[in-house]
Formats: C-alpha cells, sequence, structure tokens
C-alpha cells in the first residue's frame, strides 16, 4: 500500500491486513519473530502491571506505523502476525467503538455459536464494553493462558464478522455499495478468525514461531 502514514494513524476497515512493510523481506520477517518473541517473553517475565499496560495501550501514544513496520508482512499464521492483527483490531475499535459495538451486538444476535461465551463478551456489549473487551484479549496475550487469548480473539473476529454479514443483508436492498463493503469486511474478519484459531493450536503443539 502506496500510503504514507503518520502518527496519528486513521485506519479504516478496508485498509485491515494491507500495510505493506519494509523492502528486504528476510530482514523484516527475522526482525518480525526476534521482536515479537522478545516483547511477549518480556511482558510474561514481569511481574508489574505497569508494564502490561503499557503494552496494550503502545498503539495509543506511539501510533501504529512502528508496529506495522516490524509485523505487517509476517505470515497470518506466526507470532508476530497474531500480535499485528490483534493490535489492529484493537486501533479500529478505538477509532469506531461505536460502530463496532453495533456490529458486534448484531454478531452476537444472529451468530448461534458459543463464541460469546469464548471471546468473553458482556451482555450488552456497547462502545465501552467492546473497547475493554478488546484489551482483555491483547491482555491475555501477555498474562494468562496465550492460547486462550487466541482463541478469544478468534471469535471476537467471528462475532464481527457475523455482524457485517447479517448488516450487509439489511443493505443490499437500498445500500448495494455499503452492503459490498461490508461483505468484503465480513470476509476479511472470517479469514482472521480463522488465523488466530490456528495461531491457538500451532500454540498449544509448540510451533507457533
Amino acid at each position: 500500500m502506496a500510503d504514507d502514514f503518520h502518527k496519528p494513524t486513521q485506519y479504516s476497515g478496508d485498509k485491515f491486513d494491507e500495510y505493506e512493510g519494509g523492502e528486504d523481506p528476510a530482514q523484516v520477517l527475522r526482525v518480525a519473530h526476534d521482536t515479537a518473541h522478545a516483547l511477549v517473553d518480556r511482558a510474561r517475565e514481569t511481574g508489574d502491571p505497569a508494564v502490561i499496560d503499557r503494552l496494550v495501550a503502545y498503539t495509543d501514544a506511539n501510533g501504529i506505523d512502528a508496529l506495522a513496520e516490524l509485523w505487517a508482512r509476517s505470515s497470518p499464521r506466526s507470532l508476530p502476525g497474531a500480535l499485528w492483527r490483534i493490535y489492529l483490531i484493537r486501533v479500529l475499535i478505538r477509532q469506531d467503538a461505536v460502530g463496532t459495538s453495533l456490529l458486534f451486538q448484531r454478531g452476537l444476535d444472529v451468530l448461534p455459536t458459543i463464541d460469546a461465551l469464548v471471546a468473553g463478551a458482556p451482555m450488552p456489549t456497547g462502545p465501552d464494553e467492546i473497547t475493554d473487551l478488546a484489551d482483555q484479549i491483547l491482555r491475555g496475550l501477555f498474562r494468562g493462558d496465550f492460547a486462550i487469548a487466541l482463541d478469544r480473539a478468534a471469535s471476537f473476529a467471528r462475532i464481527l464478522s457475523a455482524g457485517c454479514t447479517s448488516l450487509a443483508d439489511d443493505d443490499e436492498p437500498i445500500n448495494p455499495d455499503r452492503a459490498t463493503e461490508l461483505t468484503t469486511r465480513a470476509d476479511r474478519l472470517a479469514l482472521t478468525a480463522d488465523e488466530f484459531a490456528a495461531c491457538a493450536r500451532l500454540y498449544r503443539s509448540g510451533t507457533l514461531d
């Protein structure tokens, strides 16, 4: 993607997962893996809640540009790829907490699965609750069971995807362009949910690099 981003970076839904990183793929990927492992290892070794809070809120103070340069080109089924997608989803939510909460609530209404329980979504899920839930999931990567945090992220994305699909069906007769945009976002989120779930399986098998 050719756009030059400067802090504070604003990411719309259609830019999700399209950011291109540096020029040397081999070096970028090695740095991505090294920094991702160093970050998670440090976070999981520390007993200081303030350190975890700073890591969760990193993009609030620093923007997402640096993380994009480090991790955006990594495989989605890798540690840096998983971290990148969770941080990016968090940024998108904070940019439009009201809209995201509406999508999420619609997804909860139409999705006949246990994803709401896995994600740990409060009822009802308003803007404050959706923002807090995203923070909880990211914090779970640094504290507690890493694989469960990834499973929660997968369910979170799956619920949002269902909400997008449902609203796209509503918009199709009156606003087909909006319906197409929502359908595209739903497909992207469904794929991301599968990638988070795959990362959880890899972590449990000890092969998430």
